[in-house]
């Protein structure tokens, strides 16, 4: 199984009128182009899709519905608690479980918790600093759910990296 493991992108930092909780936080326009070029990178590089999961807070749902929108699979989006602020691998594990026949999955979530999922699938030190930029992807590949064998990071890709392939 592939498992794309994105950060959300760039959302406002303010609370306040409308926004009454961090959860409602929602992506600047900056954040939506961001997340837009990450996706276009991904989609230039042939990533395929069977679901798109993402947490329950708006500014993941928001990079999620962008990155359906590039690949045309609005019909994929499916909201998985366990993506929310510390959430619980186990958790992920059970409602991934229930996608058995999907190969590629996308992960849309949030900081440490994303990082610390990656570190998890790849049964890596909890001294592995891997810090999610905003909008940041990963793929790591993994044999069964919960994994049996550690995870294999196949790449990582930061929004400069997905400005610079989709220049050309």
């Amino acid at each position: 199984m592939k498992l794309y493991l994105v950060r959300h992108a760039t959302a406002t930092d303010k609370v306040g009128g409308l926004i009454r909780s961090d959860g409602e936080r929602p992506l600047t326009d900056a954040g939506k182009k961001e997340a837009q070029i990450v996706a276009m990178a991904l989609r230039r590089l042939g990533i395929k899709a069977d679901a798109l999961l993402y947490s329950p807070l708006v500014r993941a749902r928001q990079t999620a519905e962008i990155f359906a929108e590039v690949f045309a699979l609005k019909d994929k989006l499916q909201v998985c608690d366990p993506l929310a602020p510390g959430g619980a691998a186990g958790n992920l594990y059970k409602e991934l479980q229930q996608l058995r026949r999907a190969n590629e999955l996308f992960l849309f979530g949030h900081e440490p918790d994303i990082s610390s999922l990656a570190q998890t699938l790849l049964w890596a030190d909890p001294e592995l600093n891997m810090s999610f930029k905003k909008a940041a992807v990963c793929r790591i590949d993994i044999a069964d759910l919960p994994p049996t064998f550690p995870g294999q990071l196949k790449w990582f890709i930061t929004p400069k990296i997905a400005q610079a392939l989709t220049a050309g």
